[in-house]
């Protein structure tokens, strides 16, 4: 299974499609670390974020606990309180980390509401590059004011060798958004499709990062069907491969829900009473209903995992499409 730890509604961003800075969690509120003994051990990736997770003054004693439950443990962050995060990756040389950037700086800027934020971004990867830190990268919420910039960004992160998540605007609880849209969608999809094509044509040496644009390439299939507000490509199993764990400590099937879909409490119950319970059997059946056709990292990547040959199948027809000099078939 994978997991997302939402340690805290707080955030110094004012990001215009996510609201969770208007609706913030109260410190003396939220979880205590030491509530994550509960969750087993052996998960395929645990992903630390918020909010801005680095507000968090107890952030090393979650990443300690959480550091022995997984060998993939990411720490999603602006990258703003980059002396925190160095600070981390010195005691954890495997973490993976996550920086969000909305585009290049004065874009960036603006859309997230962080003065110098993309200079504290930029610095925050230079310095774990310099520490040696190998899985590293920006992550980009594709949204109608950015999409210009996705492809300048991808060729500078392909040109820095590091990595480069993708999402797209998203109406959810999470966000504390019903009102996000894109309205210059057919703009949007002409980029995301060279996009697509840019990634499937990855000019990465390193042959590992190559092929995984080529996923990435079908991860953007899902993003671009969301905008489409087309069905996902591979059923979700958000409450079943997947979970999130929120500033309260309460388990979710996801972060995509117009309304928290709650399995139960882990500050009262255990982790297998919760999995086990009628509760969460009820969640699961809200899943299999659910209408939202949300497309996220969460749960999108670990569906790529569980149903493999759909992803292989499209990276390797739309290779030969491409070789061929023709359209993508999506």
């Amino acid at each position: 299974m994978e997991c997302a730890i939402i340690t805290t509604y707080r955030c110094n961003a004012r990001c215009g499609m996510c609201d969770i800075w208007k609706n913030p969690s109260k410190a003396s509120e939220e979880f205590k670390p030491e509530i994550l003994e509960k969750i087993p051990a052996g998960m395929q990736r645990l992903n630390i974020t918020g909010g801005e997770a680095l507000l968090r003054k107890d952030i090393a004693e979650i990443v300690r606990i959480l550091d022995k439950k997984t060998k993939r443990l990411e720490i999603s962050t602006n990258g703003y309180y980059f002396d925190r995060i160095e600070a981390i990756a010195k005691e954890f040389p495997d973490i993976t980390i996550r920086v969000s950037v909305e585009g290049l700086p004065a874009l960036n800027d603006r859309l997230r509401g962080i003065q110098n934020g993309f200079d504290h971004a930029m610095r925050t990867v230079l310095r774990l590059k310099e520490l040696g830190i190998k899985d590293i990268g920006f992550a980009m919420t594709i949204s109608g004011e950015n999409c210009y910039d996705l492809l300048e960004l991808y060729t500078l992160v392909a040109s820095m060798d590091i990595e480069f998540a993708n999402a797209v605007v998203h109406n959810s609880f999470y966000f504390h958004k019903l009102n996000n849209e894109i309205k210059n969608k057919k703009e949007i999809e002409r980029i995301m499709l060279k996009f697509m094509e840019r990634l499937l044509n990855s000019p990465r040496k390193n042959i590992k990062k190559k092929i995984k644009d080529w996923f990435r390439a079908y991860l953007n299939l899902g993003l671009l069907k969301h905008v489409q507000g087309e069905e996902r490509p591979i059923p979700c199993g958000a409450g079943t491969d997947t979970f999130f764990l929120d500033p309260w400590g309460r388990v979710l099937a996801c972060n995509g829900s117009v309304k928290p879909m709650i399995m139960g409490d882990l500050k009262t119950q255990t982790f297998v009473d919760i999995w086990r319970g009628e509760q969460a059997t009820r969640v699961r059946d809200q899943v299999k209903n659910c209408k939202q056709n949300c497309w996220m990292t969460g749960t999108a990547v670990p569906a790529m995992r569980k149903n493999p040959w759909e992803p292989i199948k499209w990276v390797l027809r739309n290779k030969f499409q491409i070789a061929q000099g023709k359209p993508l078939r999506i």
